[in-house]
């Protein structure tokens, strides 16, 4: 089965009711994006930001009529938005399995490496995650996911308990319990992230040392090592928090920061934390150090 992808580039203003017109004109699916390269990072809760430069994207079934609804957008669109609009047949594919075909075996620091399910790594003494995230999750590509795995890498992590505050697929808490933890918590406010974690967690032959719960539902036991891959505003929010969880002499990393963030959220942390330098890989950094003192 093929499809039917139109796209159009529009200001902000005229996006409602480009979505109400493909749906009208039966479009399966209406999806919006950035369309001037115009980053939204850390909205405020409960708001549905759109860029000001927005590309809507309709996706219509491949039989459809292609005459009868190009009549109809003729009827309802401008002759200069008629100009930009673009058409594209897509031949029906298995989505979630595309990305694997250029997802291959990633080593982060001395001895850790990421593969893909059913890959092998010829390296003596290669600590090995065989990851299988699907669309949702990260695969330690991203260079704040990369700059984590390396830290954990270089840890002492044998006997540990560890939590993974934000943990997604699963993959640092994975990490963790690979290179030698005792145990791992994984926390994340997405059902869905922790249905990945336990999966991966299963893949990797660790699930009777990995728990995963939402953020309300987490225990009290302070960890001896904390990773939490998030964002700078979160990561700022949640300082009084996570220094709770974490015991006096126990290391932690923070990322998902920006380097323009990376003083705001040393601040947050440095009255109960010996802050190590910060690591930066392209415009991310990872602020990690160890803590020092019981919080107030």
């Amino acid at each position: 089965m093929s499809w039917l992808q139109l796209s159009l580039d529009v200001d902000e203003t005229q996006v409602p009711l480009l979505e109400v017109l493909f749906e009208q004109l039966g479009a399966v699916s209406v999806t919006l994006g950035d369309a001037a390269d115009q980053p939204l990072l850390e909205p405020p809760p409960e708001t549905q930001p759109l860029w000001r430069h927005t590309r809507v994207t309709a996706l219509f079934e491949g039989d459809l009529e292609v005459e009868l609804l190009r009549g109809s957008l003729n009827t309802a669109l401008s002759p200069e938005m008629l100009k930009q609009l673009r058409w594209e047949r897509i031949e029906d594919r298995i989505w979630e399995r595309v990305w694997l075909e250029h997802f291959k075996p990633m080593p982060f620091g001395r001895r850790l490496w990421v593969c893909p399910v059913g890959e092998s790594v010829n390296q003596p003494g290669a600590v090995v995650i065989e990851l299988d995230p699907g669309l949702a999750f990260g695969t330690g590509t991203h260079p704040t996911t990369a700059l984590c795995l390396e830290w954990l890498d270089q840890q002492s992590l044998e006997g540990q308990h560890v939590i993974d505050f934000g943990c997604g697929s699963g993959i640092l808490a994975i990490a963790a319990l690979k290179l030698g933890a005792a145990d791992a918590l994984g926390v994340d406010h997405d059902p869905q992230a922790l249905l990945a974690s336990r999966d991966n967690a299963v893949k990797n032959t660790v699930s009777d040392r990995l728990s995963v719960c939402l953020p309300d539902q987490a225990p009290d036991q302070p960890a001896d090592c904390l990773v939490a891959n998030i964002l700078a505003e979160p990561l700022i929010q949640l300082a009084p928090e996570l220094a709770r969880r974490i015991k006096p002499g126990g290391r932690f990393a923070l990322s998902g920061i920006l380097v323009e963030q990376s003083q705001n959220v040393a601040r947050a942390y440095r009255d109960f934390a010996q802050l190590d330098p910060v690591v930066q890989r392209d415009e991310w950094v990872l602020i990690s150090g160890t803590r020092t003192a019981v919080s107030g």
